[in-house]
């Protein structure tokens, strides 16, 4: 999913080709899924004729600032994207659409024509994207209760130590959390982390404060990296993780390094055993449990970014009815369950959203313990309707 690379690579190319210019003309979809709580009417005639001041970003959120408000807020969920025609704008590749065969696409939820001609949609091909018309997008939610912005407002490496120790959840959790920090999704997390020889789910609290150290030097490195090359992955260094983390397990290698892939955070995650080592008092047994948990088809092209569960929810459903035994079929909701919290940092909501494994094992556990319970009581009135009949036979024996 689109990340703060991504994001802020829309941004600078919305201020760098938009900003001074009038709207002329304005396209909103017919979607009340991604376009919220508004009208098109209503959306459509808030923006005409109004200028754009400035292009805004925190976390994986952007909105425009017009010269009055309202103002355009985009929260870009799983496949936003921002194009401006005859502009190149980096897109998260999953995200991308082909605007040269159809403009705007039909994918497109805001359109607008320039005063000079040009013209900006966004486009989201998913539709877990949202569109809203905000008289401050700061003052409420999703933006109002993201965490610091891992680029623009970063914590002081005494701040960022102070409270990863104070922190007993897993690291990757902790990072994806975008009420701690906004804007670090999957892919940015796994390479911060490879990049300090840090495991993913290593207790933030147990990290020792040059651990913490490094890893507050590799976010700043890896996310000013990317912003700097326009989030254009070709130009990340050969070094990266990023490059073969989507590769298929045991063929994900990186500096010839084996990459495997785990569930930490909720979230798919390539990380390198040799040189990411978990200490401390985690089972290692438990790190290889998220694994079984994968889809055979998704492997490590998983990366949690394909909404299966909520894109396919019917199809799912239909499918645990069929060819499932009676006694498994309460387990596939559970593990959708869990795939569901994860997705990314729900895109409805990107705001402490990622949920911390553990959390949701124990909960499944639970879960499972409880069928366990109901399945066992079964049997045993069976046996005491046999018992009862058995007795009455005898009595009318004699």
């Amino acid at each position: 999913m689109p990340e703060l690379p991504e994001v802020e690579a829309a941004r600078r190319a919305v201020e760098e080709n938009c900003v001074g210019k009038k709207i002329t003309k304005c396209i909103v979809a017919d979607d009340s899924k991604v376009i919220d709580a508004v009208s098109r009417a209503d959306f459509e005639a808030s923006v005409l004729g109004k200028f754009i001041v400035a292009a805004h970003r925190k976390g994986k959120n952007m909105w425009l600032q017009l010269d009055s408000p309202p103002f355009p807020s985009f929260q870009f969920g799983m496949a936003g994207a921002i194009y401006i025609k005859g502009v190149a704008v980096t897109k998260y590749k999953r995200s991308a659409v082909k605007d040269e065969d159809e403009w705007p696409s039909k994918y497109s939820k805001f359109f607008i024509e320039l005063d000079d001609g040009l013209e900006l949609s966004f486009t989201d091909k998913r539709r877990f994207a949202k569109v809203r018309l905000l008289k401050d997008p700061t003052s409420v939610p999703p933006i109002s209760e993201l965490g610091p912005d891992a680029l623009f407002e970063p914590m002081t490496l005494e701040k960022f130590t102070e409270s990863l120790h104070k922190r007993k959840t897993e690291i990757k959790a902790l990072l994806l959390d975008q009420s701690y920090i906004s804007g670090i999704g999957n892919w940015v997390a796994d390479e911060v982390l490879y990049q300090a020889r840090i495991h993913p789910r290593q207790t933030a609290s147990s990290l020792s404060d040059e651990g913490c150290s490094t890893l507050y030097k590799c976010i700043k490195e890896v996310i000013e990296k990317a912003v700097e090359v326009g989030a254009d992955s070709s130009q990340y260094p050969n070094s990266w993780i990023f490059h073969s983390r989507e590769k298929k397990p045991g063929k994900a290698f990186v500096d010839a390094k084996k990459i495997d892939f785990i569930t930490a955070g909720g979230r798919t995650t390539a990380y390198v055993p040799e040189l990411q080592k978990l200490s401390g008092s985690i089972d290692v047994k438990e790190v290889g449990k998220p694994k079984r948990q994968a889809s055979k088809k998704q492997g490590a092209d998983d990366d949690t970014e394909k909404p299966t569960d909520r894109e396919e929810g019917n199809l799912g459903s239909v499918k645990s009815k069929k060819g499932t035994k009676a006694g498994a079929r309460g387990r596939k909701p559970a593990k959708k369950k869990k795939s569901g919290e994860s997705d990314e940092d729900n895109d409805s909501s990107d705001a402490g959203t990622d949920c911390d494994t553990d959390q949701v094992e124990k909960k499944n556990t639970g879960n499972a313990t409880g069928r366990k319970q109901v399945g066992g009581e079964k049997p045993s009135k069976k046996r005491v309707q046999s018992n009862q009949t058995g007795r009455s036979s005898k009595r009318k024996a004699k």
